[in-house]
């Protein structure tokens, strides 16, 4: 390899780096791309695939029957089912003069005054909480795996900045140890440059590892055995053309479920309210009986209600329970509304640093590296000493490696701030 291939590589890489953060910029401007093959994988499919394995979205399906069956039973006849009764009575243990009755009869509760619009309400307010509840779900579950994500590609940009590092740190010890057997260089800038290759392999092992933690946390997430291939599609999330400082928090789905459950708490206390008392029964019955042998059946039919008594202090008590519900919940949505503002403003305030950041540490690395070559050149021509020359090499890899994470910060951040505006991933 000649030198000016050796000069070159490192430049390569870095206008790579600077070429990938372009793309993902216009990747975030037009929204998200296609995998680039069937084993790459994206934020959105790390979601869909992790919200599967929830107990949530297994069961939510039951849990919509369950309230729609809730629903049709507001709607029938009789708050409980009927009950048939049938009974006979006869002499023949105490005379067996031949007395005989048989009763059969019928019995149905009646709803009490309001107690039937009261149920269907209820059961209303509760199928839009479930669907409420659900999406609030998906937004906690995205949280998670938005930072997993994130997490991941950081520690893939250190690992792949790591490896280049070593890889840069190989070259030049291998060119000093050439210099050094010619005479050129004394035998500590050897050491010195041997030592900076185990300091790289170091760095790189341990950006590995890292790299291999977060993605376990992507895999235990999505429920995926196999590992992600490499060439995921690391484009953000689409900022909607909306400004940060414009989010509003009407409509956030954390909001929109405590105001369901605050409709499902007054709804619970309005039936209550009308169960005073147990439901009355109407019963219905007939029967058919005779007062001894050798006397016709006659037939007579009953009709007749059962009002319970009041229920007292058991009603009072499981209304002051709903009614608590109601007001702890309404209490609750403040601090929440609260919460997520102030997460709003920090959402925005931080991808504005990050947009601000960008820039910079992109023109920090170009001039960076530029200088590398320069020190580079020089070292070779013997005007720059190892250390420079070696001090030089580590301040352009930290260089690098901050524009390529800050191009993942500025994802990230766009993804944190549409998490704070109750987004899902996409």
């Amino acid at each position: 390899m000649s030198l000016n291939q050796k000069r070159s590589a490192p430049i390569r890489f870095v206008l790579s780096v600077l070429t990938l953060s372009g793309l993902v910029l216009m990747a975030q401007a037009q929204g998200t791309s296609a995998a680039a093959t069937s084993n790459a994988v994206s934020l959105k499919e790390v979601f869909d695939s992790a919200w599967q394995r929830q107990p949530e979205a297994q069961a939510f399906q039951k849990r919509r029957d369950a309230v729609r069956a809730q629903a049709k039973a507001a709607s029938l006849f009789s708050p409980e089912p009927p009950s048939l009764e049938i009974g006979q009575r006869s002499d023949w243990i105490t005379g067996n003069n031949g007395a005989r009755e048989f009763e059969l009869g019928i019995t149905v509760p009646i709803w009490l005054p309001g107690q039937r619009t009261a149920s269907a309400d209820l059961a209303q307010a509760e199928l839009s909480w479930l669907e409420r509840r659900q999406h609030a779900s998906q937004l906690r579950l995205a949280a998670s795996v938005r930072d997993a994500w994130w997490g991941w590609l950081r520690a893939r940009v250190d690992a792949e900045l790591a490896n280049e590092q070593l890889a840069n740190a190989q070259r030049l010890a291998v060119d000093v140890a050439k210099r050094t057997q010619a005479g050129d260089l004394a035998k500590s800038d050897q050491h010195q440059a041997e030592g900076a290759v185990a300091a790289a392999q170091a760095l790189a092992a341990q950006a590995q590892a890292a790299s291999a933690a977060a993605l376990a946390q992507v895999m235990a997430l999505s429920g995926r055995t196999a590992p992600y291939d490499l060439t995921v599609n690391a484009a953000g999330e689409p900022t909607l053309g909306q400004t940060p400082s414009s989010s509003p928090s009407v409509g956030h789905p954390l909001l929109a479920e405590l105001e369901d459950r605050i409709k499902v708490a007054e709804r619970t206390a309005q039936l209550i309210g009308t169960q005073k008392r147990s439901n009355p029964e109407l019963t219905v019955a007939t029967s058919r009986d005779r007062g001894a042998f050798g006397e016709r059946y006659g037939q007579t039919v009953q009709v007749g209600i059962r009002v319970p008594l009041g229920a007292g202090p058991r009603h009072d008590a499981r209304l002051a329970t709903a009614q608590a519900e109601a007001i702890e919940v309404q209490s609750q949505r403040v601090l929440e509304q609260a919460r997520i503002q102030a997460d709003q403003q920090g959402a925005a305030a931080r991808l504005a640093a990050a947009r601000t950041q960008l820039d910079a540490v992109q023109r920090r690395a170009r001039l960076a590296n530029e200088t590398r070559g320069f020190f580079d050149k020089s070292f070779r021509l013997g005007e720059t000493d190892l250390p420079t020359r070696l001090r030089i090499e580590a301040e352009a890899a930290e260089a690098t490696r901050q524009a390529a994470r800050s191009q993942i910060d500025l994802a990230s951040a766009i993804s944190a701030w549409r998490q704070s505006l109750g987004l899902l991933p996409e």
